[in-house]
């Protein structure tokens, strides 16, 4: 069972806080001698029920005396000798009735449900404390955290018991992004799970001007957790699993190939890794921990009802994000929070049909949409600039202002440069209040990249590849799945058209002799499949 471990630890982390404050060291209190002349006889320990519980009792409750030697040990008994039984007899009538735990019992506290299915085994160790001191000193981010999570826990729970994974995955959005379905980071990661552009399109995940996937609740869950369970059948180990969620599965790979061949152990805490993932799986024991045991911490965990917070609508006309909130009689704020894969003010139907809704206000959005002119969903459409005009120009021209068309198109505040489509509004139709929506810049792509393949040639590295193509190292993972570079090995890559080889583009200075570098050496040429 990992509940007595997790209180263990929960225990263990509470008296370290408490330790730095406590200035006067307490008492120990002298044992007391127990007779084993006077104790009751203990039940065997190797019995499958109460053996460790009747210990502690029985030690409780026997009075304090002088010690008395214990009698010889008595020789066993010959069962052959013994005479017949002529005692009393009674007829069992009724079978004993064996108490069980019922795995299929709903409870009514997610968070119940969430601690029932805890199944992967416990890190421990100095780094888990911390991590549980550093969440309980900000009590004000731990409930936020727990509270943005409502919206999302009962979905994600659901997902994870019907694909038959541990339920400590349900916390590893607090981990990735507090449970804020906006984070971005700066590698580019996106949403609850924080996935990065090349692992979303890996699984599907959409990403375009109007829509990032990666932030849509429903498939960003769905991605991430078959990306977890493929790992996991990768590796046969959930903390190595972890790791290589957040530092990728071929690092972890190359790292415990590392370890093979030096004969070192093969585990998580074994292996060399950069500081962030070595801190990650910590991180979510101590989540695990506090979650398992609020009340050892003084945490008050609010229950969460056990039953469906959202459900999904299928619409077949664009509609404002402004208005489908209205219709469903909803904040605006709640509805962002549950469709916040969409990068602009309208909803369009060719990006993703489906909406996301409160289960209370499925039908109330439907009446009301019955009742509301089609012709009036959209306030917003597509404009293309001209050449020569500014975003100025065009916002007097549509009636809004520099700052608010910038947000609405994923502009940066300081930027001067103009994308070749902008959304507007019709006829100054549209709502100018400002949206509670941090609009995500749409993936950026140069328009002078060119996606082309590079023949991996002995003695070649990722580095050097990187650096003949002026793309980073970090990109060409993105872009492959590389484990161990082979000679022959194609790999893709998105390089600059203009100049694919800059050190064989860059001219000599007159009158010097060109340098001899490894671009310019000539290798020999080997056949690849």
């Amino acid at each position: 069972m990992e509940k007595p471990r997790l209180k263990r630890a929960a225990f263990a982390a509470l008296a370290a806080l408490l330790a730095a404050g406590c200035a006067t060291p307490m008492r120990e209190e002298a044992p007391v001698a127990t007779p084993a002349a006077v104790a009751a006889p203990a039940r065997s320990a190797t019995g499958p029920v109460f053996a460790a519980g009747d210990a502690a009792l029985s030690a409780q409750a026997a009075p304090a005396a002088p010690a008395v030697a214990a009698p010889e040990p008595l020789a066993p008994l010959d069962a052959s000798r013994l005479p017949p039984f002529d005692g009393a007899r009674e007829e069992l009538k009724r079978p004993v009735r064996v108490p069980t735990v019922d795995r299929t019992l709903r409870h009514d506290d997610l968070w119940q449900r969430i601690r029932d299915g805890f199944a992967m085994p416990d890190l421990d160790g100095p780094l888990v404390r911390e991590k549980i001191a550093w969440y309980l000193a900000r009590p004000e981010y731990l409930r936020r955290m727990f509270e943005r999570g409502r919206l999302y826990l009962y979905h994600i729970v659901e997902e994870i018991e019907r694909r038959g994974l541990p339920t400590e995955l349900a916390l590893l959005p607090m981990v990735e992004s507090s449970f804020n379905p906006m984070a971005y980071s700066r590698a580019h990661a996106s949403g609850l799970w924080q996935f990065i552009p090349g692992t979303g399109k890996r699984y599907d995940l959409k990403q375009n001007w109007w829509y990032d996937a990666r932030r849509d609740i429903v498939d960003s869950t769905a991605a991430a957790l078959e990306y977890l369970k493929a790992l996991y059948d990768m590796h046969g180990d959930w903390h190595l699993a972890l790791a290589s969620y957040n530092w990728g599965e071929n690092a972890v790979a190359r790292a415990i190939e590392k370890n093979r061949a030096a004969g070192l152990p093969l585990d998580y805490s074994s292996l060399t890794m950069p500081l962030e993932t070595r801190h990650y799986v910590p991180k979510l024991q101590a989540l695990k921990a506090i979650v398992a045991t609020p009340d050892v911490f003084g945490i008050a965990l609010d229950p969460i009802p056990n039953r469906p917070y959202f459900t999904t609508v299928t619409k077949t006309r664009d509609i404002d994000v402004r208005l489908a909130a209205r219709l469903a009689e909803m904040p605006v704020e709640e509805f962002v929070a549950l469709n916040p894969g969409f990068n602009r003010p309208v909803i369009p139907v060719r990006e993703n049909p489906r909406i996301v809704l409160p289960a209370d206000r499925v039908e109330v959005f439907r009446a009301n949409l019955q009742k509301y002119d089609e012709k009036a969903l959209v306030s917003w459409r597509t404009y293309h600039p001209k050449k020569g005009e500014t975003l100025e120009a065009i916002a007097r021209r549509f009636g809004v202002g520099v700052a608010q068309l910038k947000e609405v198109n994923g502009i940066g505040a300081r930027s001067r440069g103009l994308p070749p489509i902008l959304v507007v509004p019709t006829n100054g139709a549209a709502s100018l209040a400002r949206l509670p929506i941090m609009y995500a810049p749409p993936i950026p792509v140069a328009p002078s990249a060119r996606a082309t393949t590079h023949r991996v040639q002995p003695g070649e590295t990722l580095a050097t590849i990187a650096a003949r193509y002026r793309v980073s190292v970090e990109d060409l993972r993105r872009w492959n799945q590389i484990g161990r570079l082979q000679p022959g090995q194609v790999l893709r890559i998105q390089a600059p058209a203009a100049q694919p080889d800059a050190a064989a583009a860059r001219k000599p200075a007159a009158g010097k002799p060109k340098p001899k570098t490894k671009a310019n050496r000539k290798k020999p040429r080997t056949s690849g499949r």
